[in-house]
């Protein structure tokens, strides 16, 4: 009987857990749809020839068929090579157009695209080309390539629900779809949401309280400022920049041995608290060794750049790996900073948008010149820590300078940073991206179709961090203004925030993307200012209560109709378990930490030499750290951590899955850190004199962030008496359940009743409610 029990709960938790992925699926586009009057090119248009026609007909000129390339307005209208009586477009007569006649065909032999690509244009498709054609075939600029600008605030029906300029574009396109918005939160679960936003941690029951007596008009911005200046913001923010930094506490491949990049990401948590603009933010971490009479503390933050993975195994060939790590700054640079995928043309000249493998190279140059070689030395002692160039932080400089890192020892702390060479390395072509097959010789630039590199600046990184915040710079603040609101609202304004070129998916809300870019340049690249323009928004603030119509209308809520409802991210899953117990150590930054972590995993998957063959797990305190700061080896990242999706740092990462599955419910019901959280928390609670079910309701609020209704206080309670009943039918039971952990229990304990209590608190914590920001 028990096992049916035991098993039914699984299957229940499990069935929770599976059913969140509502909130994942999206919709395909009906070819039912209904066609515009006015057929935009960079909207309609140029996703179907990305999607279906430029592989064969695009930028990339060795896989070019015909000679024709469709996303060039020239070579479009021009006299095909093969046919000069014939034109693949004629503007305002799809009857003449080449295009036109052949997607339409229903002769196999000429129908394009050919049906052996297996790609086909469905009839919606077909009528957009031609009404397109019609219309004039209007060629546009790429969007994300052209300067962002800002629109005039759309009218609205209803003037009274905007809260500031973001509301009106959100508004406008509801009410287009012919919705509402919904009601804002109540007041609980709007804090939950808040203090999860800004500083990945539920709030405490004092803030909670003091929330709900506020009747103030500015109860809410109280709120909003006060978790902004609290030192858990910067951890908050920094942990997505763990991810686009490829940020980890070991080299990589094989041998994968420890490396000393902490000190960096305490420099990234200070810069957030203090607010550090986001321009000097970047330029630091791309050049701040190439600053005048660079500080200790610039060129610390270029180890952003050297955060790649870094091979220790001898037999190698030097230049491969060198070049590897040129490559992966690149690629980092490309995809974090400027949101392209500059990656695809490595090899050859990009398929899909306009960039050159020149051009790659190019930009590859300015990663180049680092004084650094494929392989410095193998696996060992502390020597191999970092790698050339590093520096070296003195118990004075952390002391007296950089107060900032959380220093607690005497060994000597070293950092692997960035460092130029004396003499320039030269750069060339590589044919088909390998390392020892160099073409033509390359100078430092960028990709004209972005913005052609200003010749009066430095050739270098500083020079490169110049361009990248020149206000004609179409992508810079683009870029970060939708990885910030992905970050709030679960999903960009471009749903494909390392992808804004051809093949990426369309801002939902174009002008609102180009409003926030411009606003956030006029203010001084004023990080926090622009979060809390996000939070305090009208948009932000309603509930996430989802009607059958509203999910019918918009399944993905691409509308924000609705407040967006997703899981918390894997590292604040355990904060919220350790905060809300009691447990969390709230230090900031220094060394990572191992916590609990099933044996054998990093002994079946090492090498076998270096200080990382085998998992030496923490004590005391160490052991309740926040998530950000659990020790990742890449070869085998924490497997907790895995099961919820985190990052397992390999390379840059702007946006992470979401999956749900039973191993995430198995976690939530067996691991060691909520048995023992919830453990603490009955212990403490268990001795407050006060009655079972106000144990249960502080626990609920403790957990859930609200108040619980009757029906669940009195259920709650009655699963606290049956598990009361069942313990002291079976002793035995409660002392394994009181002994998981190392935290040490009070020396009176009731062991009984604390075992009871545990059982409902672990409950708690494996509701999908609780792990769960709505």
């Amino acid at each position: 009987m028990k096992k049916r029990i035991y098993y039914f709960l699984f299957l229940l938790v499990s069935v929770l857990y599976t059913v969140q992925s509502c909130n994942y699926i999206g919709g395909a586009q009906s070819s039912e749809e209904q066609i515009p009057d006015q057929v935009s090119y960079n909207f309609d248009i140029r996703p179907i020839l990305s999607d279906k026609c430029f592989s064969c007909h695009g930028p990339d000129a060795n896989k070019r068929e015909a000679g024709l390339r469709l996303d060039n307005e020239e070579s479009a209208f021009k006299a095909l090579k093969e046919n000069p009586q014939a034109h693949a477009i004629v503007a305002g007569k799809p009857e003449l157009s080449e295009v036109f006649m052949r997607i339409s065909s229903k002769d196999t032999s000429i129908l394009m695209p050919p049906p052996s690509s297996n790609l086909k244009l469905n009839s919606r498709e077909i009528d957009l080309i031609e009404k397109w054609i019609r219309q004039g075939a209007k060629y546009e600029t790429h969007w994300s390539f052209t300067r962002p600008r800002k629109s005039p605030l759309p009218k609205v029906k209803d003037p009274k629900w905007p809260r500031n300029e973001i509301d009106h574009f959100i508004l406008s396109k509801i009410e287009q779809k012919s919705m509402i918005p919904n009601q804002e939160a109540e007041k609980e679960y709007l804090l939950k949401r808040l203090s999860l936003d800004l500083t990945g941690l539920p709030p405490g029951l004092d803030m909670m309280n003091q929330f709900l007596a506020d009747n103030s008009p500015n109860a809410y911005e109280k709120a909003v400022d006060q978790l902004l200046k609290s030192p858990a913001y910067g951890e908050k923010m920094t942990l997505h920049w763990l991810d686009v930094a490829r940020y980890a506490d070991s080299h990589g491949f094989q041998d994968d041995s420890y490396r000393s990049a902490w000190p960096w990401r305490d420099w990234v948590i200070n810069s957030f608290n203090t607010n550090l603009p986001y321009d000097k933010f970047i330029t630091l971490q791309l050049a701040g060794d190439l600053m005048p009479n660079a500080t200790k503390e610039q060129i610390l933050a270029t180890g952003f750049n050297r955060n790649h993975k870094i091979t220790e195994e001898g037999g190698v060939v030097d230049e491969e790996y060198r070049v590897q790590y040129v490559i992966d700054r690149t690629n980092t640079f490309s995809k974090a900073l400027i949101g392209v995928t500059m990656e695809c043309a490595q090899c050859h000249d990009h398929k899909y948008d306009p960039f050159s493998q020149k051009e790659y190279y190019q930009l590859y140059a300015f990663f180049n010149n680092i004084k650094e070689v494929g392989l410095q030395s193998t696996v060992g002692g502390p020597e191999t820590y970092a790698k050339n160039p590093m520096i070296e932080i003195s118990n004075d400089e952390v002391k007296n300078i950089l107060k900032f890192i959380n220093k607690q020892d005497t060994n000597k702390l070293i950092v692997s940073v960035m460092a130029d060479r004396d003499t320039l390395r030269k750069t060339y072509i590589l044919k088909r991206g390998a390392y020892d097959a160099p073409d033509k010789e390359v100078a430092a630039g960028t990709p004209k179709s972005i913005l052609e590199f200003d010749n009066k600046l430095p050739k270098n990184r500083l020079g490169l961090a110049k361009w990248l915040f020149d206000k004609q710079n179409p992508l810079t603040s683009r870029v970060f203004v939708n990885q910030l609101w992905q970050e709030i609202f679960g999903r960009g304004i471009v749903k494909t925030a390392g992808d804004m070129g051809m093949q990426g998916e369309l801002p939902t809300h174009p002008e609102l993307l180009d409003w926030l870019a411009v606003d956030f340049m006029e203010h001084g690249w004023d990080i926090k200012r622009l979060v809390k323009q996000m939070v305090s928004s009208a948009t932000y603030r309603q509930s996430a209560v989802i009607s059958k119509d509203k999910l019918q209308a918009d399944p993905e809520n691409i509308y924000l109709s609705r407040a967006p409802r997703y899981r918390i991210k894997a590292e604040l899953v355990r904060d919220l378990i350790l905060s809300s117990s009691g447990l969390l150590i709230k230090t900031i930054g220094g060394p990572s930490v191992k916590p609990y972590q099933p044996g054998g995993l990093w002994e079946n998957a090492s090498s076998g030499r270096g200080i990382l063959r085998t998992y030496k797990q923490d004590h005391g305190s160490d052991l309740y750290r926040r998530g950000m700061y659990t020790f990742i080896k890449r070869t085998v990242p924490p497997p907790v951590m895995g099961i919820f999706d985190a990052s397992n740092r390999d390379q840059c990462e702007v946006v992470r899955l979401k999956t749900n599955t039973p191993l995430q419910a198995l976690i939530m019901m067996n691991d060691p850190t909520v048995i023992e959280a919830s453990r603490v928390l009955a212990s403490k609670l268990d001795v407050e004199p006060i009655q079972v079910q106000e144990k249960v309701i502080k626990a609920f609020r403790l957990i859930v962030c609200r108040k619980p209704s009757e029906k669940e206080v009195k259920l709650l309670s009655t699963y606290y008496n049956d598990q009361l009943i069942a313990f002291k039918k079976e002793q035995s039971r409660a002392d394994k359940l009181l002994s998981i952990g190392e935290y040490p229990n009070p020396e009176k304990l009731n062991k009984l009743s604390v075992a009871a209590l545990m059982q409902v608190i672990t409950a708690l914590y494996n509701l999908e409610e609780t792990i769960t920001r709505s």
